[in-house]
Formats: structure tokens, C-alpha cells, sequence
């Protein structure tokens, strides 16, 4: 008997493939690879529990679905259901390929407002055309019996009736079963992170939702300037760095004569002097000083952060 478990790198999820495994089902791990997840957390907790991890990518259709969610936004810009059910289609997809039998998820009823109700989670079951196939071992006891506990292929009674956000249960489950490097509560999804939102909704807003600059919204301090134009500034050396080596389509800038972070600059013309002073506010200029924009050397001044407050995002 196999099962594929969705694997975000979180403690839930890995919880949920333990406990299954320990009924002695085969579990093939999966995560999907998207620009707001981190990959290491679900690769280390997958050998962790022994298991091989089909990494699979999203791709257009993915971003499309963040753009125009059939049922809508949590409290961010994250679509809860129509990620639920994007992510079980690709485990459907897995589960037909491997000859598995269901698909087994960490959801805990209650922790998510938006997706982890009851009647939510039928309907995304439905959606994703695995209804009844998806088995949740951390809520199973709130849940109506799936046809992996109908059919005796693994033992309700051992189970668990988790709801709510609590995590004592869960993390005494970890210690006992001695699962480690798995994601904080908090390291999760961007998505539902309101500032990082925020930036998202920025690009979507200027017509520049794309996989290119949605990686470079982790990097940095952000900014939209008066005339549409983007600046994104290093904050420290690793940053800079990264910058350095993702600057396709974007004019670099420098201070020349003081410490200074790396600027990419992309948009009008116009605001090109005003990216040069908040560049320099940034680094060690005391007053005037020079900066190194692509191929043209100018000279601007240091302003004070209050200036420009409002043109960070």
C-alpha cells in the first residue's frame, strides 16, 4: 500500500506522513515547488522520516491561479482553497503515476480560518476530484471516516482528533516520534505575511507579476518611485551580493568614494536622480557624493530617511 503525503517542511505535515508510516504504508513525499515556499525545510524533514520527495514546479498556471483565485483571499494575498486545491491535483497527478492509493495532508481543523473548516475541506476535496481520498491523520477523529479508514487500510484508532492553533500536541508528537529541521509556525507560506503582500501586490499592480521579480522580493528594501520606476536596495553583504547576480534587465548602481548598498533600478528616467539620493541615504555619504548607475557616473545628495519613507513599499 502507498500513499502520497504533501510536504511543505512544516511540523504538521511531517507529523502526518509519520503516522501513516508508522501503519506500515509506503509514503512518497511531494512538494511543490513555488516562488513563496523554501524548498531546504521539505527536502531535510523528507530524510528525515526516510522517505524519497518528488519535488515538483509551478509553473504559469500556478501564478494565474495566485492572479484570479476562484475563492478568494485570506487576510493577504494568500488563496488558501484554490492553493489547497491546486496542490492535490498535482498529488493526484503523483498518486496515479505511483500506483498509490490516497493522499495523506497535516491539516489540523481550525488552525486556518480560510481552508481547514469542515465543509471547506469537503469542498476542496471534491475540487481537486479526491473525494474521500485524503487522509488528514492529525484531525482525522473531527472528520467523516475516508475511504483509506472505510476500508481498513489504516487503523482510525490510532489517529488524532488535533483542532484549533495550538501546537502542544503536535510538538510532544515530534519529540516522541524524534522529528527535527522542520519550519517554525511562522516560516511558512509569504503569502499570508502582510508586508511581503504588500510587495506582491505591487508588482500585480504595475503589470510586473513574474517569476523573475517576484524571487527578488525576499532581497532587500523596496521602493516605487514618483514616476512608476523600481529600486531595490541591499541591506547587507549577502544581499548585495545576490543582487549583484540577479541584475538581468536592471541597471546596477553603486556609491563610488563610500560603502554603499547595491541598487537595482529599473523604470523612467525621471526618477533615476531620486533613486541616486535614496541610494546614497543608504550608504556612508555624508551630504553629496558619487554613484556608478550601469555605465554614467552621477552626483546627488544623501537625503533623510523621512523623505523617502513614502516611497518605500
Amino acid at each position: 500500500m502507498k500513499a502520497i503525503a504533501l510536504i511543505s517542511g512544516g511540523l504538521d505535515s511531517a507529523l502526518a506522513a509519520k503516522i501513516v508510516l508508522e501503519q506500515g504504508i509506503q509514503v512518497i513525499g511531494l512538494f511543490a515547488k513555488t516562488p513563496f515556499l523554501k524548498r531546504e525545510p521539505a527536502v531535510k524533514i523528507s530524510e528525515n522520516l526516510g522517505i524519497p520527495l518528488h519535488v515538483v514546479e509551478t509553473g504559469e498556471d500556478y501564478l494565474n491561479m495566485i492572479l484570479h483565485p476562484v475563492f478568494g483571499y485570506g487576510k493577504a494575498l494568500n488563496p488558501c482553497i484554490d492553493c489547497h486545491i491546486f496542490f492535490l491535483k498535482i498529488a493526484k497527478e503523483l498518486m496515479v503515476k505511483e500506483g498509490a492509493s490516497f493522499v495523506v495532508t497535516g491539516e489540523v481543523v481550525g488552525q486556518r480560518p480560510m481552508s481547514q473548516r469542515p465543509e471547506t475541506i469537503k469542498l476542496i476535496e471534491r475540487e481537486a476530484g479526491l473525494e474521500g481520498l485524503v487522509l488528514r491523520p492529525l484531525s482525522a477523529g473531527l472528520l467523516p471516516p475516508s475511504r483509506p479508514e472505510e476500508e481498513g487500510w489504516v487503523d482510525r484508532k490510532k489517529l488524532f482528533a488535533i483542532k484549533g492553533r495550538g501546537r502542544k500536541i503536535q510538538l510532544s508528537l515530534a519529540e516522541k516520534f524524534s522529528l527535527k529541521d522542520y519550519s517554525p509556525p511562522a516560516g511558512g507560506c509569504l503569502l499570508t505575511e502582510p508586508l511581503y503582500a504588500r510587495k506582491l501586490r505591487d508588482l500585480i499592480n504595475y503589470g510586473e507579476f513574474n517569476t523573475e521579480n517576484i524571487n527578488l522580493l525576499r532581497i532587500g528594501r523596496h521602493f516605487r518611485l514618483p514616476h512608476g520606476a523600481k529600486l531595490i536596495l541591499g541591506r547587507d553583504e549577502a544581499e548585495n551580493k545576490f543582487l549583484v547576480e540577479n541584475q538581468k534587465n536592471w541597471l546596477v548602481m553603486e556609491a563610488l568614494e563610500v560603502p554603499s548598498p547595491i541598487g537595482l533600478f529599473r523604470g523612467s528616467a525621471e526618477d533615476l536622480l531620486f533613486a541616486v539620493s535614496i541610494l546614497l541615504t543608504y550608504s556612508d555619504a555624508a551630504g553629496s557624493g558619487r554613484v556608478k548607475a550601469g555605465n554614467t557616473v552621477m552626483e546627488a545628495r544623501a537625503m533623510d530617511k523621512g523623505e523617502i519613507e513614502k516611497w518605500r513599499i
